[in-house]
């Protein structure tokens, strides 16, 4: 027995199947007795008629509820009837109490006996309109189910089919009637068909409809992927049971390619939007390699690799290859040496044989160029991924938490069989090979996996800019993705000229970079710079930070005697032009250093010079001539510049000032103090004077020079930032380069907005036994005397290997004070890195180096201290002149022996 439904007349028994014809139509009943009266009366007869038994039993049918003009044909009817005869025909009927007729009803009449033996009659009567409401509704039902362009199907509560129409049957087969009893698993694959079991049952549980089930599946005898939009709803029995689901089958796989391809494209044009903004972030190589594998992996493609000329990495000036569109022409024939820069994968870390090409120096053969080219087939053109490798993890997880295996991961080289190559690793491609073969075209080609590979093809990219082939990328995806269609090579080849433009800016940048770099040290001290008497440290900050040179500079140079300059300016203006001004006013200040003049002197000279750079050819070194030039090209040669001198015997140091911030000095347990040095006109103004300030520098005590832009900044005034310098000098007692990058941290120096130069030193004066002074009068014995001075000082000094040499050059020079001099002699040795002598006398003439002629008996004593010394010179001082020479000691790099040709030579 099935279900037990509710119906307004209360529970009846059920066991029809469901949609029985009775669900739709109400049957009645009524009996006759022989009396030609109504005998029973059904409840559905109260239904149709709406007479209660009570009110129908006992009357005549005919009367009750035929019009009037048919009683006569209803009574002879019912005689009939009596007689034994059975009729089946439609009759009118009215309610008791209307004139008119009500209804029409199909009549069924059965004669019968009653227990007596008497004859009776049946009655069955069924409503005319409801069997037309049925008519129609079938008729609809058959019009819509039959002509339907869709495929429709009618699944019963045991999911199997009832009724399929003629457009379903045209898909998968065979007549409508063929289809009755199949499930869904008969027509598409196992996980699809538990995907629509699941959604049948649903529905036919819940009643709640199901709109738009994508379904994907193949008809009979094709393998062409279909994509069907599936609509479910349940339906119900004329009583409202449930007695199936009705299934609307729509097949949607052109509108499923369109908006495939439309995605495609969005995807296309999201990636070129993304790798415009991703690549090229960085101005570095091997980075900008990363960046465009950033981009391509998973989005594009499930491996990648990135190889870059060899010559391109290690500055090589020449292009790495060109081509043209006339002939083929490579770098190196197409198989010049590359390096392995960046690898990304998105499958899982599994090795895969994905090939490598032939490795620097090996010399091995390898094939013709296997089914590839231009003319290899891709995909349908169809460039979107409808799903993840094989093997692959989830493409955006993998990225951020492994980053695709970068760098580390399974290697990948696609057109070739042989290995994976790592990344660093320098190699090249055979001849034949695609890889070669698109470096010499620079075309883009198509490779198919190798035998056995997961990987299923490769898009081969060589990477060209400005008509430079500057590398080559490799994408590929493993089997079970979308392959690559026509969209895919054009996207792919956008993506590798984007990134070889911006490895190509790299390329030139780092060449300028270099460039800059070399000029910004060949104007600055190398390494540490050294001074007797002073520990020193430096820093150096250009405001360009794009090419690292500026204007600003210092120098610490070396002096006769032991002293030291240290200078450091700052040329107004930034960049290349003012590192220009400052490599010449530097090279100046080196050139007038060596004349050994005072401070302001040097300064006066460099002031002239300043004036004269950038002048028209032929225009004069002048006042006239800087007044002529006009503002601009003056005021791109004016600088500042504090030049000191500092002599560590005496511990001062004499200054002068053009323009610069003032020195600061921090002396042991005292606060940093700025030095009072008088502030002259900048370099390049001319017309001022500029004076000295002489200052005696304690043991112990730190000097600093700095430029601008280590105290001022637009957002901090020069007060301020001088205030927070000296702050910042506090605890002297550190390293001193620990002192200079506690400085540059401390203070905010607001870097990029101007040059930063930073020169401090600590004083270290020559103790008193590393210096030997002594006065001699002017008489011929005390050239003896000085020879006995030197032995002896030489002596205690342990450095008796130089006491020969020493005694000869000191005879020299006292004898030539003697002769050509003046006033009291000095003799002054002096003990540190180098062994210096120096003799002192009040004559104003120099001496003068020259060539005796072979008559002279004399005249030769300069070439002898010349050629035994390391260096000589001579140098004014403000109550005569000082001449001096210099020899290493005999625990540093020794002086060679003067030859005899360089003897005779005197000669």
């Amino acid at each position: 027995m099935s279900e037990i439904p509710e119906t307004a007349s209360g529970v009846v028994w059920q066991s029809s199947p469901p949609g029985s014809i009775y669900d739709y139509i109400r049957v009645a009943s009524f009996s006759i007795g022989p009396d030609g009266l109504v005998d029973q009366w059904s409840k559905r007869a109260v239904e149709l008629f709406g007479v209660t038994a009570e009110e129908a039993r006992g009357k005549d049918p005919v009367e009750a509820f035929m019009p009037a003009d048919l009683r006569e044909r209803g009574h002879h009817r019912v005689r009939e009837i009596l007689d034994g005869k059975e009729w089946t025909g439609l009759v009118p009927f009215r309610m008791p109490g209307e004139d008119r007729a009500h209804g029409i009803a199909e009549l069924y009449v059965m004669p019968s006996e009653t227990q007596a033996g008497e004859r009776a009659a049946l009655c069955i009567v069924v409503d005319v309109r409801a069997l037309r409401r049925i008519e129609t509704d079938l008729a609809a039902s058959q019009a819509i189910f039959g002509q339907s362009p869709f495929g429709f199907l009618l699944f019963g509560t045991d999911l199997t089919v009832k009724r399929a129409n003629r457009r379903f049957a045209t898909v998968f087969g065979g007549s409508a009637d063929d289809h009755r009893g199949r499930t869904v698993h008969d027509y598409l694959t196992r996980p699809e068909a538990d995907r629509m079991t699941v959604a049948l049952k649903k529905v036919l549980e819940t009643g709640e409809s199901v709109a738009d089930l994508q379904i994907v599946g193949a008809a009979p005898g094709s393998s062409d992927r279909r994509h069907w939009s599936v609509n479910l709803y349940r339906v119900h029995s004329g009583s409202g049971r449930p007695i199936g689901v009705a299934g609307l089958g729509i097949d949607v796989t052109r509108r499923h390619n369109a908006a495939r391809e439309a995605a495609s494209a969005r995807r296309n044009l999201a990636l070129l939007n993304q790798a415009g903004a991703r690549i090229g972030n960085s101005l570095d190589l091997e980075a900008t390699a990363r960046e465009l594998l950033d981009v391509a992996v998973p989005g594009f493609c499930d491996l990648a690799a990135v190889d870059l000329y060899q010559g391109l990495l290690t500055g090589d000036e020449a292009p790495p290859g060109r081509w043209g569109s006339s002939h083929d022409v490579g770098y190196g024939a197409g198989s010049a040496e590359l390096r392995r820069v960046a690898v990304a994968s998105a499958v899982a870390d599994t090795p895969v044989r994905v090939g490598k090409p032939r490795v620097a120096g090996d010399d091995a053969k390898t094939g013709a160029d296997a089914k590839t080219g231009d003319d290899a087939k891709a995909g349908d053109g169809g460039p979107a991924r409808t799903g993840p490798a094989v093997g692959a993890t989830e493409h955006s997880e993998h990225s951020e938490h492994t980053g695709h295996s970068r760098h580390t991961g399974p290697t990948a080289d696609l057109c070739c069989d042989t290995g994976p190559v790592q990344v660093g690793s320098v190699h090249r491609y055979p001849f034949n090979s695609p890889c070669a073969g698109a470096l010499r075209t620079g075309r883009l080609r198509t490779v198919p996996g190798p035998d056995g590979s997961l990987v299923q093809s490769t898009l081969v990219v060589p990477m060209v800019a400005h008509d430079t082939v500057v590398g080559l990328v490799q994408f590929s995806r493993v089997k079970g993705s979308e392959p690559f269609g026509e969209r895919d090579r054009a996207l792919a080849g956008e993506l590798a000229a984007r990134a070889a433009v911006c490895i190509d800016n790299a390329r030139l940048y780092r060449r300028e970079h270099e460039r800059a770099l070399i000029l910004q040290r060949s104007l600055l001290p190398p390494g540490d710079p050294e001074a007797a008497g002073l520990d020193i440290a430096c820093r150096y900050l250009p405001g360009t930070v794009g090419s690292e040179v500026g204007g600003d500079w210092f120098d610490v140079i070396e002096l006769p005697g032991h002293r030291t300059a240290l200078v450091i300016g700052d040329v107004m203006g930034r960049g290349l032009r003012a590192a220009v001004a400052m490599g010449e006013l530097r090279t100046a200040v080196r050139t007038l250093a060596q004349l050994d003049l005072e401070p302001a002197e040097v300064l006066s000279h460099l002031d002239e010079i300043a004036r004269g750079l950038g002048a028209p050819a032929g225009a004069q070194q002048s006042a006239r001539a800087h007044k002529a030039r006009g503002p601009e090209l003056s005021e791109v040669y004016l600088a500042t510049c504090v030049y000191a001198v500092y002599d560590p015997v005496t511990r001062r140091c004499t200054f002068a000032n053009a323009g610069h911030l003032p020195p600061v000095l921090l002396e042991p347990g005292e606060e940093a103090l700025l030095l009072d040095v008088p502030p002259g006109m900048p370099l390049g103004v001319g017309g001022e004077p500029f004076e000295e300030v002489e200052v005696e520098l304690p043991e112990g005590a730190l000097l600093a020079l700095y430029t601008d832009g280590l105290v001022e900044s637009r957002d901090h005034p020069l007060d301020e930032g001088l205030s927070a310098f000296r702050s910042a000098l506090a605890n002297p007692g550190r390293p001193l380069e620990d002192v200079c990058d506690h400085v540059l941290t401390t203070l905010d120096t607001r870097h990029g907005e101007d040059d930063i130069a930073l020169l401090m030193a600590r004083i270290q004066g020559l103790p008193s036994e590393a210096v030997g002074d002594w006065r001699l009068p002017r008489e011929p014995r005390s050239v003896g005397r000085a020879r006995e001075l030197a032995r002896a000082q030489l002596t205690a000094w342990e450095l008796e290997p130089l006491v020969d040499t020493v005694e000869l050059l000191v005879s020299e020079l006292v004898t030539n004070a003697l002769r050509y001099g003046e006033g009291e002699i000095r003799l002054r040795l002096l003990r540190d890195r180098t062994l210096v002598c120096e003799v002192w006398d009040a004559g104003l003439v120099q001496p003068r180096r020259r060539r005796a002629k072979d008559t002279d008996e004399g005249g030769r004593g300069l070439q002898l201290v010349g050629l035994l010394s390391a260096a000589w010179g001579s140098r004014r001082t403000p109550r005569g002149k000082t001449v001096w020479f210099e020899l290493p000691l005999p625990d540093g790099d020794g002086l060679a022996e003067p030859t005899v040709d360089q003897l005779l030579s005197m000669f």
